[in-house]
């Protein structure tokens, strides 16, 4: 199968795996149109993807949410990779959580995509698919962290839940781990390359991922028509040791 002259939206399209996703449907022959908050990703989306329509969304406001699918109109594919994970930090134990940011985490990530596929569905074409994203923390809990594996999990949850409701639209997920973009650049490099060695020296693949390659997940997942309620791991092992 192919995304040939398919509409795509991707939620969070001007970066990282959403980028990519982005970049691979283009490359596969679709129309593809990304939405972000941040004006001057959007700005640059001519460059990265010529060709692409760019349209601003605020997956946090609804009625910006609302404007940005209305403008989109009729599409075959939505792709959902917008995300704060590093905005939060748990509290090293639950009474010290301030239940005010707690609720935040969830804000982007889980409602925002709740809030886009509300709004979406009413435009899917006839063998559309949405396609959501959380993470390995879904699977491995760490110290400090049970909010971020919550949510994680819920995401994977409605995954499920939304593929039997919105049926026969398929709905699916990507859980990546550990993926070089640009929310590390922020770190110097050294410490960066330091720090990927030792999150991946267990695992049966011992490197950090590339946005490219988790982009394959959501490629398929797209052109795969006898495929939903799915989450698909690309993780380099890691929840398998």
């Amino acid at each position: 199968m192919s995304l040939r002259q398919k509409r795509v939206a991707v939620i969070g399209g001007t970066s990282g795996i959403g980028l990519a996703v982005a970049q691979g449907a283009m490359a596969d022959g679709a129309n593809v149109i990304v939405g972000s908050s941040t004006a001057d990703k959007l700005g640059a989306v001519a460059e990265k993807l010529q060709g692409a329509e760019a349209i601003a969304i605020n997956v946090r406001d609804e009625a910006s949410v609302a404007a940005f699918f209305t403008r989109v109109g009729p599409f075959d594919h939505l792709v959902f990779t917008a995300g704060d994970w590093g905005q939060f930090r748990n509290a090293s134990t639950i009474d010290q959580l301030d239940l005010e940011q707690a609720r935040d985490l969830f804000a982007v990530r889980f409602w925002g995509a709740v809030a886009c596929i509300k709004h979406a569905h009413k435009h899917l074409r006839p063998g559309a698919s949405i396609t959501l994203t959380d993470g390995t923390v879904a699977h491995r809990p760490r110290k400090g962290a049970p909010l971020s594996t919550a949510m994680a999990g819920g995401i994977e949850h409605l995954v499920r839940g939304l593929a039997v409701d919105l049926a026969p639209i398929r709905v699916n997920g990507v859980c990546p781990a550990g993926i070089r973009t640009d929310v590390w650049n922020s770190i110097p490099a050294d410490v960066r390359e330091s720090r990927f060695l030792k999150m991946t020296e267990r695992q049966p693949l011992p490197r950090i991922g590339e946005p490219e390659e988790v982009a394959e997940a959501y490629l398929y997942l797209m052109k795969g028509g006898y495929t939903t309620g799915q989450v698909l791991r690309v993780d380099g092992g890691a929840t398998s040791v």
